[in-house]
């Protein structure tokens, strides 16, 4: 047993996925300290990513102070969720994120994780790819990606013994602003509320599965 799963609370990873439950509101004397917001957040980038580019960036509401910008971007029915969670996790899409690849790939050569001849490889077709891309590719790529990592998040606040519901009900255009975040290379894509949960959750009815899926 590693240095991390020595901290997680639940380890069970049937559990963990099949009783999430989206929770509205939480109890208000729990704190989540940096320290373990940090550690979740450590465990939730090992999410896959497109090409690794690994397109995502956080902003964590962890102080009153913080949480107050964030209620102010998001909508009233965002409230009961905001004004009660320990912390408030905005996932971001970095649509610059490929500025970075040479670093990325450099390392893992120098870590011999891969030659030099596989290095190369990647700069001559995944990177040219991303140079050349236009603005509506790269949103939609570190959608895919920031959307990765949220889920992964979600289900890493179970394993810490906390819920957590994400968010999307709030104003797009000023949520990056709000953070002082540049609009030209960082998008929103969800948030994510978290705490001890102070109330039952609502019961959903899904699809049967027959109804969502096709065997081509």
């Amino acid at each position: 047993m590693d240095a991390t799963e020595k901290k997680l609370v639940n380890n069970d990873f049937k559990d963990i996925m099949l009783n999430r439950h989206s929770y509205r509101k939480f109890k208000k004397d729990v704190k989540i300290s940096d320290e373990e917001i940090t550690q979740i957040l450590k465990e939730a980038i090992s999410a896959p990513s497109a090409c690794n580019l690994q397109s995502w960036h956080f902003v964590v509401c962890n102080t009153p102070e913080a949480k107050k910008r964030a209620r102010e971007v998001m909508m009233p029915f965002n409230y009961p969720q905001i004004d009660t969670a320990s912390t408030v996790i905005f996932v971001m899409g970095d649509i610059q994120s490929h500025y970075k690849y040479r670093d990325v790939w450099n390392k893992a050569a120098e870590n011999g994780q891969i030659t030099t001849e596989e290095r190369d490889k990647i700069f001559k077709t995944f990177l040219p790819l991303y140079e050349k891309a236009d603005r509506n590719f790269l949103e939609k790529d570190a959608t895919l990606d920031g959307s990765m990592v949220a889920m992964q998040l979600l289900l890493l606040a179970r394993a810490h013994g906390y819920e957590a519901n994400p968010m999307s009900g709030y104003y797009f255009d000023k949520v990056v602003p709000q953070f002082g975040l540049d609009p030209e290379r960082y998008i929103p894509i969800t948030s994510i509320a978290i705490g001890k949960p102070d109330e039952e959750f609502t019961k959903s009815v899904r699809y049967d599965v027959s109804e969502v899926t096709d065997f081509a």
